[in-house]
């Protein structure tokens, strides 16, 4: 096991509401700052999640995204400012996570994440979140964290509503992959693209931030996974809700014969 790091007196004083927790304390604390998140997108999704991140203490942090900051973005992706609009939006994610916390190791991938480089990128992290917001890249990160046995919380809105689970399909029975609750992708006419159907900034918010708290969760191994579970959140409800995941035999990424 790799050896985790001594804290100076000042991470001591910015993580202090973290250390008094006893589920996670000084050791728990450590564990954060030796980790390595990285984030797929620095959209909706990302831009709360990479704050919650960066200020927690996550040590590493890799943001993928080959898109630039355009006016319509900055209705929810709250990590950027008007003066980033043009800019790449990993490059604008790196400025302003060194704004919240210097002592954080930002990568800033500045390119689309393909079939070609995906392995590459995903080895180098221990958990990967992910924030895209189309099913080839949902089923590109679930398929090659599956392979490469990351584990992966992933979220996902649309109008005024969202989802979100952690799949760990390389522990075997019991954990389920992405492929396994949509082993196709559905038609465009059933899950719309933001810009066709809208999204409430604000959902963003609180997606991305109850996916840093997953990740926080399994970096240190506290409560209960989201791995075989589904939470579904309706804004305009105001309700959460919650389906059981099995794991499928016949699961093209994750079932029996890949075992």
């Amino acid at each position: 096991m790799t050896a985790l790091p001594d804290m100076t007196e000042v991470q001591i004083q910015r993580y202090a509401r973290h250390i008094v927790l006893a589920e996670i304390g000084g050791v728990g604390q450590a564990r954060l700052i030796a980790a390595k998140v990285l984030v797929i997108g620095a959209g909706g999704l990302g831009a709360p999640l990479l704050q919650y991140l960066a200020a927690a203490g996550i040590g590493t942090l890799g943001v993928i995204d080959d898109d630039t900051v355009d006016l319509s973005n900055l209705q929810r992706q709250v990590i950027h400012r008007t003066a980033d609009i043009g800019t790449g939006k990993a490059e604008s994610a790196r400025r302003a996570l060194g704004e919240i916390n210097p002592e954080v190791t930002v990568h800033a991938h500045a390119e689309r994440l393909t079939a070609a480089n995906a392995e590459r990128i995903i080895a180098g992290y221990d958990v990967v979140a992910d924030g895209s917001d189309n099913f080839a890249t949902r089923y590109l990160v679930n398929d090659t964290c599956y392979r490469l046995r990351k584990i992966l919380v992933a979220a996902a809105i649309l109008r005024f509503d969202g989802q979100l689970s952690t799949y760990k399909a390389f522990e075997g029975a019991g954990h389920p992959c992405l492929r396994c609750i949509f082993p196709e992708a559905p038609s465009e006419e059933a899950v719309p693209s933001c810009a066709q159907a809208g999204v409430l900034g604000a959902l963003g918010g609180t997606l991305g931030s109850m996916q840093a708290t997953e990740v926080v969760k399994e970096i240190l191994g506290v409560g209960r996974s989201l791995s075989g579970r589904l939470l579904m959140y309706d804004a305009l409800a105001a309700s959460f809700d919650e389906m059981a995941i099995a794991k499928r035999a016949n699961c093209p990424t994750c079932g029996g014969v890949h075992e």
